[in-house]
Protein backbone atom coordinates (compact mmCIF):
# COMPACT_ATOMS: atom_id res chain seq x y z
CA UNK A 1 0.00 0.00 0.00
CA UNK A 2 2.85 2.38 0.82
CA UNK A 3 4.49 1.77 -2.57
CA UNK A 4 1.19 2.34 -4.39
CA UNK A 5 0.70 5.65 -2.57
CA UNK A 6 4.17 6.81 -3.59
CA UNK A 7 3.48 5.82 -7.19
CA UNK A 8 0.26 7.84 -7.10
CA UNK A 9 2.18 10.80 -5.68
CA UNK A 10 4.64 10.67 -8.58
CA UNK A 11 1.75 10.48 -11.04
CA UNK A 12 -0.03 13.41 -9.40
CA UNK A 13 3.09 15.58 -9.40
CA UNK A 14 3.61 14.79 -13.08
CA UNK A 15 0.07 15.85 -13.99
CA UNK A 16 0.60 19.09 -12.10
CA UNK A 17 3.47 20.23 -14.32
CA UNK A 18 3.17 22.78 -17.11
CA UNK A 19 1.97 21.87 -20.61
CA UNK A 20 5.50 22.30 -22.01
CA UNK A 21 7.00 20.05 -19.35
CA UNK A 22 4.62 17.17 -20.11
CA UNK A 23 5.13 17.28 -23.89
CA UNK A 24 7.47 14.29 -23.90
CA UNK A 25 5.38 12.61 -21.21
CA UNK A 26 2.46 12.44 -23.64
CA UNK A 27 4.32 12.31 -26.96
CA UNK A 28 6.49 9.35 -25.94
CA UNK A 29 3.63 7.40 -24.35
CA UNK A 30 2.88 3.87 -25.50
CA UNK A 31 -0.13 1.66 -24.86
CA UNK A 32 -1.05 -1.84 -25.96
CA UNK A 33 -3.62 -4.56 -25.32
CA UNK A 34 -2.38 -8.15 -25.31
CA UNK A 35 -4.97 -10.88 -25.84
CA UNK A 36 -3.87 -14.30 -24.58
CA UNK A 37 -6.04 -17.39 -25.08
CA UNK A 38 -4.65 -20.22 -22.94
CA UNK A 39 -5.57 -23.91 -22.74
CA UNK A 40 -3.87 -25.93 -20.00
CA UNK A 41 -4.07 -29.71 -19.54
CA UNK A 42 -2.06 -31.33 -16.76
CA UNK A 43 -2.54 -35.09 -16.37
CA UNK A 44 -0.91 -36.69 -13.30
CA UNK A 45 -0.90 -40.25 -14.58
CA UNK A 46 0.02 -42.19 -11.43
CA UNK A 47 -2.53 -40.77 -9.02
CA UNK A 48 -5.29 -42.95 -7.54
CA UNK A 49 -7.51 -44.15 -10.42
CA UNK A 50 -5.61 -41.69 -12.62
CA UNK A 51 -8.03 -39.08 -11.27
CA UNK A 52 -5.55 -36.24 -11.45
CA UNK A 53 -6.23 -34.29 -14.61
CA UNK A 54 -6.55 -30.52 -14.56
CA UNK A 55 -8.06 -29.14 -17.74
CA UNK A 56 -8.77 -25.41 -18.00
CA UNK A 57 -9.28 -22.85 -20.75
CA UNK A 58 -9.25 -19.11 -20.33
CA UNK A 59 -8.96 -15.74 -22.05
CA UNK A 60 -6.55 -13.17 -20.70
CA UNK A 61 -6.47 -9.42 -21.34
CA UNK A 62 -3.32 -7.45 -20.49
CA UNK A 63 -3.52 -3.67 -20.88
CA UNK A 64 -0.16 -1.89 -20.66
CA UNK A 65 0.45 1.85 -20.58
CA UNK A 66 3.93 3.42 -20.48
CA UNK A 67 4.30 7.18 -20.41
CA UNK A 68 7.29 9.11 -21.58
CA UNK A 69 9.24 11.36 -19.19
CA UNK A 70 8.61 15.03 -18.58
CA UNK A 71 11.20 17.47 -19.91
CA UNK A 72 13.96 18.83 -17.71
CA UNK A 73 16.99 17.62 -15.78
CA UNK A 74 14.76 15.30 -13.76
CA UNK A 75 12.00 13.57 -15.72
CA UNK A 76 8.85 12.09 -14.24
CA UNK A 77 6.53 9.46 -15.65
CA UNK A 78 4.03 6.77 -14.82
CA UNK A 79 3.25 3.24 -16.06
CA UNK A 80 0.05 1.28 -15.50
CA UNK A 81 -1.10 -2.28 -16.10
CA UNK A 82 -4.56 -3.82 -15.93
CA UNK A 83 -5.14 -7.56 -16.18
CA UNK A 84 -8.33 -9.62 -16.56
CA UNK A 85 -8.70 -13.39 -16.78
CA UNK A 86 -11.99 -14.96 -17.93
CA UNK A 87 -12.73 -18.67 -17.55
CA UNK A 88 -14.04 -20.24 -20.75
CA UNK A 89 -14.18 -23.90 -19.67
CA UNK A 90 -12.96 -26.32 -16.99
CA UNK A 91 -12.17 -25.54 -13.39
CA UNK A 92 -15.47 -26.78 -11.95
CA UNK A 93 -15.60 -28.26 -8.47
CA UNK A 94 -13.21 -31.24 -8.23
CA UNK A 95 -15.10 -34.54 -7.89
CA UNK A 96 -14.29 -38.17 -8.58
CA UNK A 97 -16.79 -38.13 -11.42
CA UNK A 98 -15.38 -34.95 -12.91
CA UNK A 99 -11.64 -35.46 -13.23
CA UNK A 100 -11.45 -33.36 -16.40
CA UNK A 101 -12.66 -30.30 -14.48
CA UNK A 102 -10.17 -30.28 -11.61
CA UNK A 103 -9.31 -26.60 -10.95
CA UNK A 104 -6.19 -24.84 -9.75
CA UNK A 105 -3.96 -24.12 -12.75
CA UNK A 106 -5.17 -20.84 -14.25
CA UNK A 107 -7.70 -19.31 -11.84
CA UNK A 108 -8.19 -18.55 -8.15
CA UNK A 109 -10.57 -20.84 -6.27
CA UNK A 110 -13.92 -20.25 -4.61
CA UNK A 111 -14.56 -21.49 -1.06
CA UNK A 112 -16.11 -24.71 -2.43
CA UNK A 113 -12.95 -25.51 -4.41
CA UNK A 114 -14.28 -24.45 -7.82
CA UNK A 115 -12.55 -21.93 -10.07
CA UNK A 116 -13.84 -18.36 -10.25
CA UNK A 117 -15.51 -17.20 -13.46
CA UNK A 118 -13.09 -14.28 -13.75
CA UNK A 119 -10.39 -12.45 -11.82
CA UNK A 120 -8.47 -9.22 -12.26
CA UNK A 121 -5.54 -7.24 -10.94
CA UNK A 122 -3.93 -3.88 -11.66
CA UNK A 123 -0.78 -1.97 -10.89
CA UNK A 124 0.64 1.54 -11.06
CA UNK A 125 4.32 2.46 -11.25
CA UNK A 126 5.78 5.91 -10.73
CA UNK A 127 9.15 6.53 -12.38
CA UNK A 128 11.85 9.19 -12.20
CA UNK A 129 14.80 9.62 -14.58
CA UNK A 130 17.97 11.60 -13.96
CA UNK A 131 20.77 11.37 -16.52
CA UNK A 132 21.14 7.62 -17.21
CA UNK A 133 19.59 6.51 -13.90
CA UNK A 134 15.96 5.50 -13.51
CA UNK A 135 14.01 4.83 -10.31
CA UNK A 136 10.69 2.96 -10.33
CA UNK A 137 8.29 2.47 -7.44
CA UNK A 138 5.03 0.54 -7.40
CA UNK A 139 4.27 -2.51 -9.56
CA UNK A 140 7.34 -4.30 -10.93
CA UNK A 141 8.03 -7.36 -13.11
CA UNK A 142 11.76 -8.02 -12.52
CA UNK A 143 13.86 -10.14 -14.86
CA UNK A 144 17.02 -10.50 -12.78
CA UNK A 145 19.20 -13.49 -11.82
CA UNK A 146 17.95 -13.30 -8.22
CA UNK A 147 14.27 -12.64 -9.06
CA UNK A 148 12.31 -13.52 -12.20
CA UNK A 149 8.63 -12.58 -12.59
CA UNK A 150 6.74 -15.66 -13.81
CA UNK A 151 4.66 -15.37 -16.98
CA UNK A 152 3.88 -19.02 -17.63
CA UNK A 153 0.09 -18.98 -17.32
CA UNK A 154 -2.88 -16.84 -18.29
CA UNK A 155 -1.71 -13.69 -16.49
CA UNK A 156 1.77 -12.72 -15.24
CA UNK A 157 3.00 -12.55 -11.65
CA UNK A 158 3.40 -9.02 -10.25
CA UNK A 159 5.61 -7.62 -7.49
CA UNK A 160 5.31 -4.45 -5.42
CA UNK A 161 8.36 -2.46 -4.40
CA UNK A 162 11.03 -0.11 -5.68
CA UNK A 163 13.98 -0.48 -8.03
CA UNK A 164 16.81 1.76 -9.27
CA UNK A 165 18.71 1.02 -12.49
CA UNK A 166 21.80 3.02 -13.45
CA UNK A 167 23.82 3.09 -16.69
CA UNK A 168 26.02 6.06 -15.78
CA UNK A 169 29.19 4.05 -16.45
CA UNK A 170 29.60 2.76 -19.99
CA UNK A 171 29.06 -1.00 -20.34
CA UNK A 172 28.00 -1.32 -16.68
CA UNK A 173 24.39 -1.65 -15.51
CA UNK A 174 23.82 -1.39 -11.75
CA UNK A 175 20.52 -2.42 -10.15
CA UNK A 176 19.22 -2.27 -6.57
CA UNK A 177 15.85 -2.42 -4.91
CA UNK A 178 13.42 -3.79 -2.38
CA UNK A 179 10.32 -5.96 -2.91
CA UNK A 180 7.62 -6.05 -0.23
CA UNK A 181 4.61 -7.85 -1.72
CA UNK A 182 3.59 -10.09 -4.60
CA UNK A 183 0.44 -10.95 -6.57
CA UNK A 184 0.49 -14.56 -7.79
CA UNK A 185 -0.23 -15.40 -11.40
CA UNK A 186 -3.53 -17.10 -10.36
CA UNK A 187 -4.58 -14.52 -7.77
CA UNK A 188 -5.99 -11.01 -7.43
CA UNK A 189 -4.61 -10.50 -3.94
CA UNK A 190 -1.33 -9.01 -2.77
CA UNK A 191 0.50 -11.21 -0.26
CA UNK A 192 3.76 -11.40 1.64
CA UNK A 193 6.87 -13.24 0.44
CA UNK A 194 8.22 -16.67 1.27
CA UNK A 195 9.99 -19.72 -0.17
CA UNK A 196 8.57 -23.03 -1.36
CA UNK A 197 7.32 -24.76 1.79
CA UNK A 198 7.30 -21.65 3.97
CA UNK A 199 3.99 -20.62 5.54
CA UNK A 200 5.04 -17.37 7.25
CA UNK A 201 5.42 -14.16 5.26
CA UNK A 202 8.36 -11.81 5.00
CA UNK A 203 7.90 -8.33 3.59
CA UNK A 204 11.53 -7.46 3.00
CA UNK A 205 13.41 -8.71 -0.04
CA UNK A 206 16.52 -6.62 -0.75
CA UNK A 207 18.71 -6.97 -3.83
CA UNK A 208 21.62 -5.29 -5.59
CA UNK A 209 23.99 -6.20 -8.38
CA UNK A 210 25.38 -5.41 -11.78
CA UNK A 211 26.02 -6.54 -15.34
CA UNK A 212 29.40 -5.65 -16.81
CA UNK A 213 29.83 -5.96 -20.56
CA UNK A 214 33.60 -6.58 -20.62
CA UNK A 215 33.58 -6.55 -24.41
CA UNK A 216 31.11 -7.34 -27.18
CA UNK A 217 31.43 -11.09 -26.53
CA UNK A 218 31.87 -11.31 -22.74
CA UNK A 219 29.46 -10.31 -19.95
CA UNK A 220 30.03 -10.79 -16.21
CA UNK A 221 27.31 -10.57 -13.53
CA UNK A 222 27.14 -10.39 -9.74
CA UNK A 223 23.99 -10.03 -7.60
CA UNK A 224 23.14 -10.25 -3.91
CA UNK A 225 19.66 -10.84 -2.47
CA UNK A 226 18.22 -11.20 1.04
CA UNK A 227 14.72 -12.45 1.86
CA UNK A 228 14.53 -11.51 5.53
CA UNK A 229 14.10 -14.51 7.88
CA UNK A 230 14.59 -16.99 5.02
CA UNK A 231 17.82 -16.68 3.03
CA UNK A 232 20.80 -14.71 1.76
CA UNK A 233 21.93 -15.39 -1.80
CA UNK A 234 25.00 -14.56 -3.89
CA UNK A 235 25.00 -15.03 -7.67
CA UNK A 236 27.91 -14.91 -10.11
CA UNK A 237 27.48 -15.43 -13.83
CA UNK A 238 29.53 -15.32 -17.01
CA UNK A 239 28.41 -15.50 -20.64
CA UNK A 240 30.72 -15.60 -23.65
CA UNK A 241 30.17 -15.82 -27.40
CA UNK A 242 32.87 -17.30 -29.64
CA UNK A 243 32.76 -17.27 -33.41
CA UNK A 244 33.55 -20.65 -34.94
CA UNK A 245 33.65 -20.42 -38.70
CA UNK A 246 30.09 -19.83 -39.93
CA UNK A 247 28.69 -20.75 -36.53
CA UNK A 248 29.09 -19.58 -32.92
CA UNK A 249 29.51 -21.11 -29.47
CA UNK A 250 27.83 -19.51 -26.44
CA UNK A 251 29.10 -20.39 -22.95
CA UNK A 252 26.77 -19.73 -19.98
CA UNK A 253 28.16 -20.25 -16.45
CA UNK A 254 26.04 -19.67 -13.32
CA UNK A 255 26.77 -20.08 -9.59
CA UNK A 256 24.51 -19.48 -6.57
CA UNK A 257 25.46 -19.57 -2.89
CA UNK A 258 22.36 -19.52 -0.65
CA UNK A 259 22.42 -19.60 3.15
CA UNK A 260 19.97 -19.33 6.05
CA UNK A 261 18.83 -15.97 7.43
CA UNK A 262 17.05 -14.98 10.64
CA UNK A 263 14.24 -17.30 11.67
CA UNK A 264 14.83 -19.87 8.91
CA UNK A 265 15.27 -23.34 10.39
CA UNK A 266 14.66 -22.02 13.90
CA UNK A 267 10.97 -21.12 14.07
CA UNK A 268 7.86 -22.88 12.78
CA UNK A 269 6.65 -21.64 9.41
CA UNK A 270 10.03 -20.32 8.26
CA UNK A 271 11.41 -23.59 6.87
CA UNK A 272 12.02 -24.55 3.26
CA UNK A 273 10.16 -27.49 1.76
CA UNK A 274 11.73 -30.75 0.65
CA UNK A 275 14.80 -32.49 2.04
CA UNK A 276 17.09 -30.70 4.49
CA UNK A 277 20.14 -32.21 6.15
CA UNK A 278 18.78 -32.18 9.70
CA UNK A 279 15.10 -32.13 8.81
CA UNK A 280 14.74 -28.61 10.21
CA UNK A 281 13.96 -26.71 6.99
CA UNK A 282 17.24 -24.81 7.09
CA UNK A 283 18.50 -23.40 3.79
CA UNK A 284 22.13 -24.23 2.93
CA UNK A 285 22.83 -24.63 -0.75
CA UNK A 286 25.40 -24.26 -3.53
CA UNK A 287 24.16 -24.62 -7.10
CA UNK A 288 26.23 -24.27 -10.24
CA UNK A 289 25.60 -24.92 -13.91
CA UNK A 290 27.45 -24.80 -17.20
CA UNK A 291 25.76 -24.74 -20.60
CA UNK A 292 27.17 -24.55 -24.12
CA UNK A 293 25.12 -23.69 -27.20
CA UNK A 294 26.45 -24.16 -30.73
CA UNK A 295 24.49 -22.25 -33.41
CA UNK A 296 24.80 -22.64 -37.17
CA UNK A 297 22.24 -21.20 -39.55
CA UNK A 298 18.82 -22.05 -38.14
CA UNK A 299 20.19 -24.83 -35.92
CA UNK A 300 21.05 -24.49 -32.21
CA UNK A 301 22.28 -27.35 -30.00
CA UNK A 302 22.55 -26.81 -26.24
CA UNK A 303 24.28 -29.19 -23.82
CA UNK A 304 24.63 -28.55 -20.09
CA UNK A 305 25.16 -29.85 -16.59
CA UNK A 306 23.89 -28.63 -13.21
CA UNK A 307 24.79 -29.62 -9.65
CA UNK A 308 22.72 -28.85 -6.54
CA UNK A 309 24.51 -29.43 -3.22
CA UNK A 310 23.25 -31.96 -0.67
CA UNK A 311 21.96 -30.05 2.37
CA UNK A 312 18.79 -28.40 1.01
CA UNK A 313 16.92 -27.57 -2.17
CA UNK A 314 17.93 -24.55 -4.26
CA UNK A 315 15.57 -21.67 -3.47
CA UNK A 316 14.52 -18.30 -4.75
CA UNK A 317 11.64 -16.06 -3.71
CA UNK A 318 8.26 -17.82 -3.75
CA UNK A 319 5.00 -17.29 -1.94
CA UNK A 320 5.30 -20.72 -0.36
CA UNK A 321 2.16 -21.83 1.46
CA UNK A 322 0.68 -18.33 1.13
CA UNK A 323 -2.16 -17.61 -1.30
CA UNK A 324 -1.14 -17.58 -4.95
CA UNK A 325 1.97 -19.67 -4.30
CA UNK A 326 1.56 -21.81 -7.41
CA UNK A 327 3.96 -20.36 -9.93
CA UNK A 328 7.44 -19.01 -9.41
CA UNK A 329 10.43 -18.90 -11.73
CA UNK A 330 14.08 -19.52 -10.92
CA UNK A 331 17.06 -18.27 -12.93
CA UNK A 332 18.27 -21.66 -14.05
CA UNK A 333 18.39 -23.31 -17.47
CA UNK A 334 16.68 -26.32 -15.88
CA UNK A 335 13.53 -24.32 -15.07
CA UNK A 336 11.29 -26.11 -17.54
CA UNK A 337 7.65 -26.79 -18.36
CA UNK A 338 6.82 -29.19 -15.50
CA UNK A 339 9.67 -28.99 -12.96
CA UNK A 340 12.95 -27.18 -12.36
CA UNK A 341 15.45 -29.85 -11.14
CA UNK A 342 16.44 -27.99 -7.98
CA UNK A 343 16.19 -30.73 -5.33
CA UNK A 344 18.93 -31.32 -2.77
CA UNK A 345 21.80 -33.36 -4.22
CA UNK A 346 20.36 -33.35 -7.74
CA UNK A 347 22.77 -33.68 -10.64
CA UNK A 348 21.15 -32.81 -13.96
CA UNK A 349 22.39 -33.43 -17.47
CA UNK A 350 20.36 -31.62 -20.11
CA UNK A 351 20.24 -30.93 -23.81
CA UNK A 352 18.06 -29.04 -26.26
CA UNK A 353 17.84 -28.79 -30.04
CA UNK A 354 16.16 -25.74 -31.59
CA UNK A 355 15.47 -24.82 -35.19
CA UNK A 356 14.41 -21.51 -36.73
CA UNK A 357 12.59 -22.23 -40.00
CA UNK A 358 13.40 -18.75 -41.33
CA UNK A 359 16.54 -20.46 -42.64
CA UNK A 360 14.39 -22.44 -45.09
CA UNK A 361 12.06 -19.59 -46.02
CA UNK A 362 9.42 -19.89 -43.28
CA UNK A 363 10.00 -16.87 -41.01
CA UNK A 364 8.07 -16.89 -37.75
CA UNK A 365 8.15 -20.67 -37.28
CA UNK A 366 10.37 -22.06 -34.52
CA UNK A 367 10.56 -25.45 -32.79
CA UNK A 368 12.60 -27.06 -30.02
CA UNK A 369 12.94 -30.37 -28.18
CA UNK A 370 14.66 -30.80 -24.80
CA UNK A 371 15.56 -33.66 -22.45
CA UNK A 372 16.72 -33.36 -18.84
CA UNK A 373 17.71 -36.13 -16.44
CA UNK A 374 18.27 -35.56 -12.73
CA UNK A 375 19.90 -38.14 -10.48
CA UNK A 376 21.22 -38.48 -6.88
CA UNK A 377 18.24 -36.62 -5.35
CA UNK A 378 18.43 -36.71 -1.56
CA UNK A 379 15.51 -38.41 0.20
CA UNK A 380 14.89 -38.68 3.94
CA UNK A 381 16.18 -42.01 5.24
CA UNK A 382 19.37 -41.98 3.21
CA UNK A 383 18.01 -43.17 -0.13
CA UNK A 384 18.24 -41.37 -3.48
CA UNK A 385 15.82 -40.74 -6.33
CA UNK A 386 15.88 -39.65 -9.94
CA UNK A 387 13.62 -37.89 -12.44
CA UNK A 388 13.55 -36.91 -16.10
CA UNK A 389 11.60 -34.50 -18.28
CA UNK A 390 11.05 -34.31 -22.02
CA UNK A 391 9.70 -31.07 -23.59
CA UNK A 392 8.61 -30.08 -27.09
CA UNK A 393 7.69 -26.54 -28.18
CA UNK A 394 6.41 -25.18 -31.49
CA UNK A 395 5.70 -21.49 -32.13
CA UNK A 396 4.49 -19.59 -35.17
CA UNK A 397 3.91 -15.85 -35.61
CA UNK A 398 2.14 -14.68 -38.76
CA UNK A 399 4.41 -12.29 -40.64
CA UNK A 400 1.95 -10.53 -42.94
CA UNK A 401 -1.64 -10.34 -44.09
CA UNK A 402 -4.73 -9.86 -41.96
CA UNK A 403 -3.30 -12.11 -39.21
CA UNK A 404 0.09 -10.36 -38.97
CA UNK A 405 1.41 -10.52 -35.41
CA UNK A 406 -0.89 -13.34 -34.31
CA UNK A 407 1.11 -15.94 -32.36
CA UNK A 408 0.34 -19.64 -31.99
CA UNK A 409 2.17 -21.80 -29.46
CA UNK A 410 2.10 -25.45 -28.35
CA UNK A 411 4.00 -26.85 -25.36
CA UNK A 412 4.18 -30.53 -24.44
CA UNK A 413 6.03 -31.83 -21.39
CA UNK A 414 6.44 -35.28 -19.84
CA UNK A 415 7.87 -35.77 -16.33
CA UNK A 416 8.68 -39.10 -14.71
CA UNK A 417 9.99 -39.32 -11.15
CA UNK A 418 10.87 -41.83 -8.42
CA UNK A 419 9.83 -39.37 -5.72
CA UNK A 420 6.68 -40.15 -3.73
CA UNK A 421 5.98 -36.41 -3.53
CA UNK A 422 6.11 -35.93 -7.31
CA UNK A 423 3.41 -37.40 -9.54
CA UNK A 424 4.27 -38.51 -13.07
CA UNK A 425 2.92 -35.80 -15.33
CA UNK A 426 1.90 -35.27 -18.96
CA UNK A 427 1.23 -31.61 -19.75
CA UNK A 428 -0.08 -29.71 -22.76
CA UNK A 429 -0.38 -25.96 -23.23
CA UNK A 430 -1.94 -24.23 -26.23
CA UNK A 431 -1.51 -20.45 -26.47
CA UNK A 432 -2.93 -17.98 -28.98
CA UNK A 433 -1.70 -14.41 -28.47
CA UNK A 434 -1.99 -11.07 -30.17
CA UNK A 435 -0.81 -7.60 -29.12
CA UNK A 436 -2.80 -4.64 -30.40
CA UNK A 437 -0.96 -1.28 -30.30
CA UNK A 438 -3.20 1.47 -28.91
CA UNK A 439 -0.73 4.39 -28.87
Amino acid sequence: MKKTSLALAVAASTLGLSQAAVADFIGDSKASLTLRNFYFDNNTVNTANNNGEASEWGQGFILNYQSGFTEGTVGFGVDAVGLLGVRLDGGGRATKAGRDRTPGALFPLESDGSAVDEFSKAGLTGKVRFSKTEARIGTLTPKLPILVSNDGRLLPQLFEGGQITSNEIDNLTLTAGQIERAVGRASSNSTGLSVNGGSEASNKFYFAGGDWKVNKDLTAQYYYANLEDYYKQHFAGLTHNLGLGEGSLKTDLRYFRTSSDGKNGKEAGYGVGGYTKNGDGKIDNNTWSAAFTYSLGGHALLLGYQRVSDDSNFVQLNQGGIEGSAGASVYLLTDRLVTNFTRAGERTTFGQYSYDFASVGVPGLKASAAYLKGTSIKVAGGSEAKEWERDVAVDYVFQDGALKGLGLGWRYGVLRSDLASQADTDQHRLIVSYTLPLL
